[in-house]
């Protein structure tokens, strides 16, 4: 969603002095025969593909590009967007389509086109930009107040044939300015911050933008924003008995249970829409990504360990059925996204947001006709459904919630009273409400079917397939899913076969969906970036744990040794986002922020931390603690911009608890211990398996394992720090106790 210039100058781009930012991107037009076709059409890259009909003259991303901009002695103008992005349908629409801008962009210009989530590192570089020099970036800036397209581009034109020195000066200056002003490094002989002070201060930023009523932070749009909640359950788990903790743990709660029953939550197909337009979080914008499924997935579970509510459960469940079936590649990989926009089933060329999902009234009194048996005043199942889902005839969305009236006459669902109440108004019982209310769901999803589906984002990227793979390992180790885990270790197997080069030794950014359903990979690929190697190793960190199988935690290891090497900054600490070798990258960034997603460094931490307790390399630790002292600026004074990085840094701080089974892997007593473990909310832990064997993985790294041994020939669990161990427990409910209170007596109360 932005859109610039740059100058190339001998055989990179060189910063832009004059600069434009602005959304764009968009569905290129559906008809066989097209006016246009540029080398896009070559791409593979749904986001690139809808755009290879434009009547602008396109490069991919490359070195053809930067070329022909110094041969032609051209300035670049770069657009950067993704597939299922509304403005960029908007901005596309509005500009790209054009022939009047498409013949003033290909003749003054080398046009290149960008997918963002191909190449997340160009498009940090030119935010990074835009934010510095605009004060914002993102969302559309060619709307409301600021000059029409054409004007700044016939303005840019005529400042580069008459002012050409003052525009290289001033890009030089910027660049120099932008490589200062967001370097991140460690100095020598400083340590990271302390961690119960940073924790309590991301608390009380946290608690200060909480908005009460419908939980989540700032009024709107909202965003479910996992990365708070998960900060706020385990700022909990070690604060249970202070005011804050339990605020802290009510504030994620409530904000989950919110989000669940809002409309930003699909209730008839399942999964979570991007963010809410509202602060009730009851319209939203209905994209759907796979980045969220993956972490929302995630804190439901959590929440569920820590309330022992099945509501949670069946939340995180729920998005995984969706994910299942809307986002699943048979190869095992997942794709990225699904669209907010599409054709009406009324018909229409014009795509609308949320027609596919939305209702009128009359549609779900037409679909749910039946009298209910012994509801009050022979209300209908339509009755009951309204009822509950504040379905309306006039429709139930704000003329202010929707500003193209694009959703006008039309009912975003959202739960409006609970079962009990909705059971009270009608006179049944609360099962036979929750019966009928299931019935009508299914009758639903089955018309939905029949609508026109939004564009799928079938491109399958290696960090949100990462962030999956924890989603399926650590949902079906809670709820003892087998068929979540064959899911999960299937999901292992597609980015070890599709995603790895091994004789390079280099995770692959992408891999796409063939004509012919076949897994595609394009040349040459793009090699992984930082959050692909830790996003993927905190995968197998956890699909190792749901699974206790090794060769996950050896590839692991093997993955966060290359990213060592690739990605590591020898003189400042931390990890870059992209490789440092690249020429055509002009800032080495490292991501300073948890935002939708964690930031990678976030995560490192963390899987440095726990990698360290499984092979014994204390290296790894120092690393971490070098990492976060890197970050001490940042984390002292707004840690509300990195809770996932307060979290490592809290780990770093209680040290990791390493839970030891000594047992056969697929035995029933070592699964009820298994079991115990997963039942709890145990955010600082490692979990380790052994069978007596010491070739094995672990035993190899750890030759303290060799000496642990089962009772008795039972399953026995050893709960240890640094090895210093508890005595054995072989009892599921003894262990429990001592997790949860470090002793296996009974608490008094």
């Amino acid at each position: 969603m932005l859109t610039l210039l740059l100058h190339v100058t001998a055989s990179k781009p060189d910063l832009p002095a004059k600069f434009m930012a602005m959304a764009s991107g968009g569905e290129g037009p559906s008809s066989a025969s097209h006016k246009h076709t540029n080398r896009l059409a070559k791409e593979r890259s749904p986001y690139l593909l809808q755009h290879a009909h434009n009547p602008v003259d396109w490069y991919p991303w490359g070195q053809d590009a930067f070329d022909k901009a110094k041969t032609e002695d051209k300035p670049i103008f770069l657009s950067v967007g993704y597939s299922t992005c509304h403005w960029c349908h908007v901005m596309e629409r509005e500009s790209f389509e054009d022939e009047e801008i498409g013949k003033i962009l290909s003749e003054n210009f080398v046009c290149i086109k960008l997918d963002r989530e191909e190449r997340p590192d160009v498009d940090k570089v030119y935010m990074t930009f835009v934010q510095a020099t605009s004060g914002g970036g993102g969302w559309p800036m060619n709307h409301g107040r600021r000059p029409g397209f054409k004007t700044v581009l016939t303005r840019i034109i005529e400042q580069w044939q008459n002012n050409r020195s003052a525009l290289e000066s001033s890009g030089d200056r910027i660049l120099e300015a932008l490589k200062k002003g967001t370097a991140i490094t460690a100095n020598p002989g400083e340590s990271p911050p302390l961690a119960p002070d940073v924790a309590n201060r991301c608390f009380q930023q946290l608690a200060h933008s909480y908005e009460e009523e419908y939980g989540g932070f700032r009024d709107a749009p909202k965003f479910p924003t996992p990365v708070n909640l998960m900060f706020l359950m385990s700022y909990w788990s070690v604060n249970r008995s202070t005011s804050e903790g339990v605020e802290a743990l009510q504030m994620a709660l409530h904000t989950l249970r919110m989000m669940a029953l809002g409309g930003i939550h699909d209730h008839v197909a399942q999964g979570f829409h991007r963010y809410s337009t509202d602060s009730s979080w009851h319209v939203p914008h209905f994209e759907k990504m796979l980045y969220d499924q993956a972490q929302l997935a995630v804190a439901y579970i959590t929440a569920s360990q820590v309330s022992g509510e099945q509501f949670f459960a069946d939340v995180a469940k729920d998005i995984l059925l969706y994910v299942s079936r809307d986002l699943n590649d048979k190869s095992g990989g997942f794709y990225s996204a699904e669209d907010a926009d599409s054709v009406p089933a009324s018909g229409g060329p014009e795509k609308r947001e949320g027609a596919f999902c939305v209702w009128t009234a009359s549609e779900v009194r037409e679909l749910l006709p039946d009298v209910v048996e012994g509801a009050t005043g022979s209300a209908t199942l339509a009755d009951i459904f309204m009822h509950h889902y504040g379905v309306k005839e006039q429709g139930n969305v704000a003329p202010e919630q929707d500003p193209h009236r694009e959703l006008q006459g039309q009912n975003v669902l959202i739960v409006r009273y609970s079962v009990e109440l909705t059971a009270a108004h009608f006179g049944i019982s609360v099962e036979k409400v929750n019966e009928l209310l299931a019935s009508a769901r299914g009758k639903m999803a089955e018309v939905r079917k029949s609508r026109p589906r939004p564009h799928l984002d079938t491109k399958m990227l290696a960090s949100w397939n990462g962030l999956m793979l924890s989603a399926y390992a650590r949902v079906g180790a809670v709820v003892g899913d087998k068929a979540l885990l064959e899911r999960a270790v299937q999901a292992g197997n597609f980015l070890k076969e599709h995603l790895w080069d091994a004789e390079r030794q280099t995770i692959l950014r992408s891999c796409y969906r063939g004509d012919q359903m076949e897994v595609q990979q394009i040349s040459p690929p793009i090699s992984g970036f930082l959050d692909d190697y830790a996003f993927i190793i905190c995968g197998l960190l956890d699909l190792y744990e749901a699974t206790l199988q090794t060769e996950w935690l050896q590839w692991a290891e093997e993955l966060q040794l290359r990213q060592d090497v690739l990605l590591w900054d020898d003189q400042g600490a931390g990890y870059f986002c992209s490789d440092p070798s690249d020429s055509t990258v002009l800032l080495q960034l490292k991501e300073d922020q948890d935002g939708a997603e964690p930031s990678a460094n976030s995560v490192s931490a963390f899987n440095l931390q726990r990698l360290s307790h499984y092979t014994g390399r204390q290296d790894w630790l120092q690393k971490s603690q070098q990492l976060l002292t890197a970050f001490s600026d940042r984390l002292n004074k707004v840690p509300i911009a990195l809770p996932e990085m307060v979290r490592s840094l809290m780990a770093q701080h209680y040290t990791l608890k390493q839970i030891v089974i000594c047992g056969q892997r697929d035995a029933s007593d070592t699964r009820n211990l298994l079991a115990t473990v997963n039942s709890l909310f145990l955010p600082y832990k490692v979990v380790m398996l052994t069978d007596g064997t010491a070739e094995g993985f672990l035993c190899q790294r750890l030759p303290v394992l060799s000496s642990m041994s089962q009772l008795g020939g039972v399953a026995t669990a050893y709960v240890c720090q640094d090895f210093t161990c508890s005595l054995p427990v072989t009892d599921p409910q003894e262990l429990r106790r001592l997790l949860l209170h470090g002793t296996t007596d009974m608490p008094t109360e």
